[in-house]
């Protein structure tokens, strides 16, 4: 698919731009954005025309296919991806005195809510094939404080949950599935979030659908579902089975728990609806992409492409790459600098959450205390993936990296 790409033996104009030459593009082709069409402006159109743009059918319709898409009883829809996860660790009940384990590769979010909790957020080092959380590293951090555990199916390919609920099941540990990376993909056949507790996904522009922002729990468990609508909804209690006082009138409701307006708009849910029957398509794209992009990166000495496990179909939220520091002439602020210079929207995914200063000065960590996330990160550049990239953007993307890499190896 690639064009072909000049060596730097060639004239000046066949440099990478940063040292002087022509860019491959003229406008620059971001990691990822939203993919939006006539569906989705009809779609939410009719909803500013109804009695309802919030907490009306729509929601409800929308949390019923999630539900269906994922293989779950009951879903709730929230604001945003990080609303879900602060939602799903109340769910969990963390608190003072517990502790909850995840990966040190992943967005903020993902251990920022066992701290809005109160609990104590622990990291496990990762795998260098997939990038995902190690449940062989799990095992040695967990403790009698463990009450969850939170792997991310990170770049949209499922972590280990067969082996991570071994270790889960017997310690009565819960498992919080962060699948923001992963709708539409499956584990062993199955739809991501069949072996998790509470499986939670975002709608941010650049995931798979999209809301606006937004996010969604889902379980099978019905003691979980009432205290994710509940802390959704300010901690308020209308059910009269659960009201302390069964005798008030129908206007009658209790604040039960302390909880936040996280609610999700009837707008964003049929935005979401329309985005939804679409969703069969963006997977396929992405894949196409990210099978474009593998094919051409092994053909490039020092690059190392993504992994898809066999027991598992991976849906790349993110296409990641990285290579081999000993065999390049710069680092890989230089290389980044050089394909933005392309005007290739390249990104880093994601900083290891324990070098972050909070949790260095409020946990204690400290670099060195997970090497191989620390090693990926080092060396680690994200591709953009998004379906409405031409295949003229893909083979942008593949000449980028041939032509700069090419350039600054040894």
């Amino acid at each position: 698919m690639a064009r072909p790409v000049m060596s730097k033996k060639n004239s000046k104009k066949d440099l990478p731009a940063i040292e002087g030459g022509s860019p491959v593009r003229k406008t620059l082709l971001p990691y990822g954005h939203q993919t939006l069409g006539p569906d989705e402006e009809k779609a939410v159109l009719e909803v500013l025309r109804s009695d309802y743009i919030t907490q009306g059918p729509k929601v409800t319709e929308f949390e019923a296919q999630i539900a269906k898409l994922v293989g779950k009883k009951h879903v709730v829809a929230v604001s945003n991806g990080t609303a879900a996860l602060h939602c799903a660790a109340f769910a969990a009940a963390l608190g003072q005195g517990d502790e909850a384990i995840t990966s040190p590769i992943t967005f903020l979010a993902s251990a920022n809510c066992i701290a809005y909790m109160g609990a104590t957020p622990k990291f496990a080092d990762i795998r260098l094939d997939t990038y995902n959380i190690d449940p062989v590293e799990v095992q040695g951090k967990i403790s009698s404080r463990t009450k969850a555990l939170i792997p991310v199916d990170f770049a949209g390919q499922p972590a280990d949950y067969e082996e991570l609920s071994e270790l889960a099941v017997d310690k009565g540990i819960m498992i919080i599935e962060d699948g923001a990376h992963s709708l539409g993909a499956t584990y062993k056949g199955k739809p991501v979030g069949c072996q998790a507790d509470l499986l939670t996904l975002s709608f941010h522009p650049v995931k798979h659908i999209t809301t606006g922002e937004g996010g969604a729990i889902a379980t099978n468990d019905e003691e979980l579902y009432w205290r994710l609508q509940t802390f959704r909804n300010h901690g308020m209690v209308r059910d009269k089975e659960r009201l302390k006082d069964k005798g008030a009138g129908a206007w009658f409701y209790e604040m039960q728990n302390l909880g936040y307006n996280y609610r999700l708009t009837d707008l964003q849910c049929a935005l979401g609806l329309a985005q939804l029957k679409r969703l069969p398509e963006f997977i396929r794209k992405r894949r196409e992409i990210a099978k474009a992009y593998t094919k051409a990166i092994e053909g490039i000495k020092g690059l190392i492409p993504m992994v898809e496990l066999p027991d598992r179909k991976t849906v790349f939220h993110i296409y990641l790459i990285r290579f081999e520091k000993a065999l390049f002439k710069v680092d890989r602020k230089r290389i980044f600098e050089a394909l933005r210079a392309e005007n290739i929207g390249v990104n880093v995914h994601y900083i290891p959450v324990h070098l972050q200063p909070y949790y260095q000065q409020r946990f204690g960590y400290r670099p060195g205390d997970f090497p191989k996330a620390e090693e990926y990160y080092e060396t680690v550049l994200t591709l953009p993936v998004f379906p409405s990239m031409s295949r003229s953007d893909i083979e942008d993307v593949i000449e980028a990296v041939q032509k700069v890499f090419e350039y600054y190896r040894k």
